[in-house]
């Protein structure tokens, strides 16, 4: 642990509250959990943003959320709408979907303008863009051609996929999107990452940001790690 310490690790974590059977009760004591972990955020249903918002303040832990969850089928229009209203409910980070057709159909104009659009609402707030590809969908040439997109139209990161999916973060999408990315385009894992372990590995493999559920047993661990190499 001497190259990274449990905060940093933490710091890596965006703490997933998307499951569909979370309650409202839930939801709180998961924001609660992630300002005691000071993890880098939260990614939590649209609805809660404000609640997340009003939990989080000033705590230097990100409020973020889902635009376009979890299939990107929803027109340009509406999700630039739903990225509007998650900044104005406090939202700092937007996850959003690809248009996982219409990537299938190679019509890369539209793939294109879809991204766009929600990066230039988020970026005129300030805040930050993750794109979801969902590659368990797609072929290496798609997720390469979405990494050009999301370089050219200056989303902040690309993720592997929304996690409710068939696949995760495998090593091989992770080096290719590392790969095909501009420097400045962070690669976000998710799907999979549920230990310290895991989360080391993927890290080594150019991952900067981490999705997880499991952000309590995989900090646990790194302290574990951390006691153990201080001996």
């Amino acid at each position: 642990m001497s190259l990274l310490t449990v905060a940093e690790v933490a710091r890596m974590i965006d703490h997933s509250l998307l499951q569909p059977k979370l309650t409202d009760e839930e939801l709180f004591l998961g924001c609660q959990q992630a300002k005691d972990w000071s993890v880098a955020s939260v990614c939590i249903k649209p609805y809660a943003v404000r609640l997340a918002s009003s939990v989080l303040l000033r705590s230097g832990v990100a409020v973020g959320t889902t635009v376009g969850f979890p299939h990107g089928s929803a027109t340009t229009a509406s999700k630039m709408f739903e990225a509007e209203q998650a900044l104005r409910d406090g939202a700092t980070e937007l996850d959003m979907v690809v248009n996982i057709g219409k990537v299938l159909s190679s019509q890369w104009s539209y793939v294109t303008s879809d991204i766009r659009g929600v990066v230039d609402v988020a970026h005129a707030a300030g805040s930050l863009v993750k794109v979801i590809f969902e590659n368990s969908m797609l072929d290496d040439s798609m997720k390469i051609k979405l990494c050009e997109i999301c370089s050219e139209v200056g989303a902040d990161f690309v993720k592997t996929s929304t996690g409710y999916g068939d696949g995760g973060a495998t090593d091989e999408d992770l080096r290719l999107m590392r790969q095909h990315s501009l420097p400045h385009v962070g690669i976000k894992a998710a799907g999979g990452v549920r230990t310290f372990e895991r989360l080391l590995q993927v890290r080594h493999l150019g991952v900067t940001r981490v999705g997880a559920t499991a952000t309590g047993a995989i900090l646990e661990e790194a302290r574990r790690a951390a006691t153990s190499s201080s001996v």
